[in-house]
This record gives structure tokens, C-alpha cells and sequence, in this order.
């Protein structure tokens, strides 16, 4: 792994706890010589994220729509910085780039960005470990959700074993460095109506 894109939200959230797991994920990238892939904001914990990473000595690199966020959103010192034309071209760029992913707590864009990189992975578009930082047990009603789908059977449940869970940034990283993915059983149940 050379490049993890980071999902995360643009705001700080309630607990301060949320800044400091973001803090703490980008000083172990940094750490580790693993570059930073995220979606260009110098606010919340996606500008948390990046300013630890860079504070440390490493690489960060934003991938931002053009014109779709006001200006001072653009976190202006980064490795690299890429602008697209639309949030499909952004989160396109971000997984070109990138090598894992990892969603922190976030809100509708980091929970989208976070299912489609899952389903891609479900698919076969490809096969880059997915994980969640579960701060606080940020996610945990996520986690259970997935474990509903399986139970009601909309999901197999050596499908659920994509999503990578921990609530600490260097065991997170460890196991994502050490992902070897499932063998997956067919994801549809029905029988051939043919």
C-alpha cells in the first residue's frame, strides 16, 4: 500500500474525541509513509486529517469539484491537488489514486462514499480493503445494519467480512495492510428463472 484514501466528514462533530482519532489516523499515515487521498477541505476532520499528515512530514493530496464549495473550503497547502468537474469524477479520482480506504465519522457524503467503495469491492470493480475508524462506536449502528442484511438475507454473509473494523488508527491500518480478500459466495440466492 503506498496511498489511503480517507473518507471523513467536514465538520468536527460534538466530541472532541472524533478531531483527536483523526489527528492521531494522520499522524500514523504519515508515520508509516503511506499518502494521504481525501477530498480536499481544510475543515472538520477531513482538514484535521490533512494537517496532521502534513505536520508529520508526509503527503497529502485533495480531490475537490470545481466550483461546487466556496473557496476558503480548498485546503491550500497540500502535496497535490487535483480539481474535477462533479463529485462522480471526485470519488473516481480518489479511488484511482488510491490503494485502501477508510471512512471516519462523517455524515451523507462519507456514508455514500463509504457503501460505494464497499459495493465496488462486492462487485469485483476491485479488490482494495475497506474500513471503518469506529471512534467512540461512531459506527456501530452501521456495523449492525450490516448485520440485519445479512440476517434478513438481502446479504451473504461472507460479504460482510469487506468492511474492516477498528476503533484504533494504527491496529485499522495494521489490519488493512494485512487484508487478504474473502472468498466471496454468489451474492444473489434466487434460482435461475431461465
Amino acid at each position: 500500500m503506498k496511498r489511503i484514501c480517507v473518507y471523513a466528514g467536514s465538520n468536527p462533530g460534538t466530541k472532541p474525541v472524533y478531531t483527536e482519532k483523526a489527528k492521531e489516523l494522520g499522524m500514523e499515515l504519515a508515520k508509516r509513509g503511506l499518502e494521504l487521498v481525501y477530498g480536499g477541505s481544510n475543515m472538520g476532520l477531513m482538514g484535521s486529517t490533512a494537517n496532521a499528515v502534513l505536520e508529520a512530514g508526509g503527503a497529502a493530496i485533495g480531490v475537490m469539484p470545481r466550483g461546487l464549495f466556496r473557496g476558503e473550503m480548498a485546503h491550500s497547502g497540500l502535496t497535490q491537488f487535483y480539481q474535477v468537474e462533479n463529485m462522480h469524477e471526485r470519488k473516481a479520482k480518489m479511488s484511482e489514486l488510491s490503494d485502501a480506504f477508510i471512512a471516519l465519522p462523517g455524515g451523507y457524503g462519507t456514508f455514500e462514499e463509504l457503501f460505494e467503495a464497499l459495493c465496488w469491492g462486492q462487485i469485483g470493480i476491485h479488490e482494495k480493503p475497506v474500513g471503518v475508524l469506529n471512534v467512540d462506536d461512531y459506527y456501530s449502528p452501521l456495523i449492525q445494519l450490516v448485520e440485519t442484511a445479512v440476517a434478513a438475507g438481502f446479504m451473504p454473509a461472507t460479504h460482510k467480512e469487506l468492511l474492516i473494523v477498528d476503533s484504533e488508527p494504527v491496529k485499522l491500518l495494521d489490519k488493512l495492510a494485512t487484508y487478504k480478500r474473502p472468498n466471496l459466495t454468489n451474492k444473489w440466492n434466487e434460482p435461475d428463472q431461465s
